[in-house]
């Protein structure tokens, strides 16, 4: 998966801002308009999308709806406009924060620092009577521990990260396995099932795992 996602059609100020985020080691991908941005999306994934507004297809708050709406995905929105009408704009859409054109680069690292170690340094998920923790790779239920594969684990972590939002098969699959896997959707669903079997208090009819008919999964 893709640390950072840049969606900028400004070649020069994409390239340098690439440039600072591999500089701190982060991956990052570039995209010049909203197409794509999803596209990539959709194919690798991303933990943090940095978006600006003014693209040359549509506009970002478009885009900032549309990620939404499919995941948890952290979003910076990055803009020229500074009006307050805009920035309550992309706030409501679910960015989690509004940077205005031009910014400090030391700034926007210390924003991208800020989003990484709220949303992904957590140690220990937790859910009802399930509890992941992320250092050990080890998954309790009712405090027992679970045996899991490196798969189904990074599933369950990727769904509770992102609780309550239908996620795609294509997103899930492209994300636990990459675009580039010689495996097929079908072991999707397999390890979905084998999921439930551990961690559903009846599998059969699954309380936590959910079936989105047409769309995928989510985590309930």
């Amino acid at each position: 998966m893709t640390d950072i996602l840049i969606v900028e059609d400004n070649k020069e100020l994409a390239g340098v801002l690439c440039d600072f985020l591999r500089a701190e080691n982060y991956t990052v991908s570039v995209a010049e308009n909203a197409e794509k941005a999803l596209a990539l999306y959709e194919r690798y994934g991303a933990r943090l999308f940095v978006l600006d507004i003014m693209l040359p297809d549509t506009d970002g708050f478009s885009v900032c709806g549309r990620i939404r709406a499919q995941s948890n995905t952290p979003i910076l929105i990055v803009s020229a406009k500074t009006g307050k009408e805009d920035k309550l704009l992309g706030l409501d859409l679910g960015a989690d924060d509004y940077i205005e054109k031009p910014y400090d680069i030391d700034i926007m690292l210390a924003k991208i620092r800020g989003i990484f170690k709220r949303r992904y340094s957590l140690d220990e998920l937790s859910d009802d009577n399930i509890r992941i923790n992320k250092i050990s790779r080890i998954v309790y239920k009712n405090d027992l521990p679970i045996e899991m594969t490196a798969k189904e684990f990074e599933l369950l972590v990727l769904l509770i990260e992102n609780k309550g939002r239908a996620l795609s098969k294509e997103y899930i699959f492209n994300t636990i396995w990459g675009s580039d896997s010689d495996s097929e959707q079908q072991t999707l669903t397999v390890h979905i099932k084998w999921l439930r079997r551990k961690i559903e208090d009846n599998p059969k009819n699954p309380s936590k795992i959910l079936t989105v008919w047409g769309v995928g999964y989510k985590f309930v």
